[in-house]
């Protein structure tokens, strides 16, 4: 399936506010139900294991309402691994209005940061926004932002992928999801794609593999 890049309507906030949030939480079902959580979980603990380093800071970039890092941060503690998230936003009204972790508005391809601010700087959904020199960038950002490594947690392009977005258009609430999910899986790079882009990287590892329901987790470790 040949890749297209389309803009999403999320991405431009081009709906009512109604419709914006039930898709923010649209998107919160999909982590939570098709792999997104268990993706980053097993590239948290990946990295756990290899470091043996059992609390991290974490910045989650482009992190709407920021259902990822936090279902994670829940499920790693019961296995005695912490995690203590920033979530970062380009837009306000996409951050939850309350919450405990810390939450700032900035450009995930500019990052508001020192060097090394954080153990680890993470993305899910949003790799498939980029092309690849902004991708390179923003891994760049990543790298240069923290400690141990970049992780990308996305959707691999694939047409039976593809399918399955529409046979799931009951579930979703938003005619925003409806839209942005199909050209999402358009947009996608698939993993060998994504692994040859980021291979033009200097001094820095990558590993890039295929989880659960069209998932890939990609973890750039810093050297």
């Amino acid at each position: 399936m040949k890749q297209v890049d389309i803009a999403e309507l999320l991405d431009t906030d081009s709906g009512t506010a109604q419709e914006i949030s039930d898709s923010l939480l649209d998107i919160e079902g999909i982590n939570r139900r098709f792999g997104g959580v268990s993706t980053m979980q097993s590239m948290v603990e990946r990295i756990s294991e290899q470091t043996r380093i059992r609390s991290f800071t974490v910045l989650e970039a482009a992190a709407g309402a920021g259902y990822v890092p936090r279902a994670v941060g829940r499920r790693l503690e019961t296995k005695g691994i912490q995690l203590e998230v920033t979530l970062l936003d380009r837009a306000r009204s996409h951050l939850p209005a309350e919450i405990s972790y810390k939450a700032v508005v900035g450009d995930a391809l500019a990052l508001p940061f020192a060097d090394a601010s954080f153990d680890l700087v993470d993305c899910s959904l949003f790799a498939h926004h980029l092309l690849p020199a902004e991708l390179v960038k923003f891994v760049n950002e990543g790298l240069r932002v923290c400690r141990i490594a970049v992780l990308i947690n996305d959707i691999v392009r694939n047409p039976v992928h593809l399918g399955l977005v529409y046979a799931a258009f009951p579930l979703f609430r938003s005619r925003i999801t409806r839209h942005d999910a199909v050209i999402s899986v358009r947009r996608a790079y698939t993993a060998s794609e994504m692994k040859n882009i980021l291979q033009t990287m200097v001094r820095v590892r990558i590993e890039v593999r295929e989880h659960y329901l069209f998932r890939m987790g990609v973890i750039a470790w810093k050297e």
